[in-house]
Parts: structure tokens; sequence; C-alpha cells
């Protein structure tokens, strides 16, 4: 028996907006961070829409600086229909490299790892078909926005 082998297909170009992080410092959990979002965008053959504001990404961040992400927010298509959305995964990179985003700069995303999975959940039969794969996601920090790429894993 042979396998197939998996590939990958663009979903969507996600650009979320952020507000400034809410520090809660060390707790039980360890070191939490919450990031509002407050807006962004959705472009994709497959989806398109906005990112609607009331989200969060609640991070834990370990002590190399490399962060746990864990968002949900809600999305609304162009044609009115609104899919539910969680991602989880890691930022992690060089120490230098997380200073430089923990100040708001810009590195090259290749300089560090920033990769998450999301699932999606909704009513809207047209968009069915995405709670039923595994989506895998590049992304990139920028001042105030959190920038990736969506793939369906075929």
């Amino acid at each position: 028996m042979t396998l197939p082998t998996p590939g990958l297909e663009f979903l969507a170009h996600v650009e979320v907006e952020l507000d400034a992080p809410v520090d809660l410092g060390v707790t039980d959990a360890g070191h939490r961070r919450i990031v509002p979002i407050v807006g962004g965008r959705v472009t994709g053959e497959r989806f398109s829409g906005i990112v609607v504001p009331g989200g969060a990404d609640w991070q834990a961040i370990q002590a190399d600086g490399a962060i746990t992400i864990d968002t949900r927010y809600l999305l609304r298509s162009d044609d009115g229909a609104d899919v539910y959305v969680r991602t989880a995964g890691v930022r992690a990179g060089p120490p230098e490299v997380l200073a430089a985003l923990a100040r708001g700069e810009e590195p090259d995303p290749s300089s560090y790892y920033f990769r998450v999975h999301a699932t999606f959940e909704t009513s809207a039969p047209r968009y069915a078909c995405m709670t039923r794969v595994l989506t895998v996601a590049v992304a990139a920090r920028r001042a105030s926005q959190v920038v990736y790429d969506a793939y369906v894993v075929t």
C-alpha cells in the first residue's frame, strides 16, 4: 500500500490588525500576554472577507522568548457568512530577532519561525468544506499586524 503524499493548496492571505498587548505578567500558567484583534482582511479565491473586531491572541511567552500562539476570532465573508477561526502555533527565533519583534520592528520573516494551524467553524453550507480540512500557515509579525498565508493540506 502506498499512501498519498500530502501537498498544499493556497486558501487565503490574512491580515489581522492588532491593538496594544495586555501583559498579565507571570501567572500560574506562565508568562501570559493577550493581544486584542481589532480588524483585518482575508483575500483568496475560495474565501474573502473581513476580520471582525473582538477576538484576541492569548499568548504564552517561554523563557527563551518563544511564544505559543492561541487565537480565536471571527471572519465575515464578502457574501455575509460568519466563520469562527482558531489558530494555534509557535513563533520562535534567535534572541536578537525576537527582541526586535518585541520593539515593534519588522525583521525579515525568514529570520524567525512563525507557523500556525487553523481550524474553522461555520453554519454556512457554502463554507462547510473549510471545517473538514487541515490548514497550515506561514506568518509574519508586523508592528500592528500579523499576516499569514493559509494553505489546505491535501
